[in-house]
């Protein structure tokens, strides 16, 4: 990669770190491209050199956080061999990654509104194919005798509300450290689905 190349993809991230800052405190039509520009020590004029609008950039910011998640599950899942132990795994790390990474989630199921058409629509199939995934495991652990559950996509709902909602009241200076929410939530996911404590 050249000097040049580095350069701009050190410009582009700080444009997303500023918008990420940005638009957690003012909302995503409370801020300015000047706003997420100043914020990124860079001119106004800079940021179109890196994006083309403030809703290219939600929309970055929203792709990439939704693509973290479906792989941070992904890997957990093939991380474990049951059922039980990959329910487990994957809402510990869906838990952390929440706690470590409240502000962008906050923005992205926020501000979902705010994308165009085009983009709301893709990062609706990453939604999709993140219920999908918990569904999936939930259904298999049912399959294989190790859930109890009346209803595996109410079930689902209730893994996935656990995660997404850390984001809206969890701090950093708080009781808890975002692994000792992680390790709690998934004995609590255990309990959800009906399987029986590690």
């Amino acid at each position: 990669m050249t000097d040049q190349a580095t350069r701009a993809d050190t410009s582009r991230a700080r444009l997303i770190d500023a918008a990420v800052s940005a638009f957690a405190e003012k909302g995503f039509h409370g801020t300015t491209t000047r706003d997420i520009a100043s914020a990124a020590g860079m001119s106004p004029a800079a940021l179109y050199v890196h994006h083309r609008s403030k809703e290219e950039l939600l929309h970055q910011i929203s792709k990439e956080a939704h693509q973290r998640t479906l792989d941070a599950m992904d890997e957990a899942v093939a991380s474990q061999e049951t059922p039980t132990r990959q329910l487990h795994e994957l809402v510990r790390v869906f838990a952390v990654h929440h706690a470590h990474a409240r502000t962008r989630a906050r923005i992205v199921n926020y501000e979902l509104s705010a994308l165009s058409p085009e983009h709301h629509r893709e990062i609706v199939e990453l939604r999709q194919a993140i219920d999908q995934r918990m569904r999936d495991l939930v259904e298999s652990g049912v399959a294989a005798g190790e859930f109890d559950v009346p209803d595996a996509g109410l079930a689902t709902t209730a893994l996935l509300s656990l995660g997404v909602d850390i984001a809206r009241w969890y701090r950093t200076d708080g009781s808890w450290t975002p692994e000792d929410v992680g390790d709690a939530y998934a004995a609590l996911a255990l309990r959800i689905v009906g399987a029986r404590p590690l």
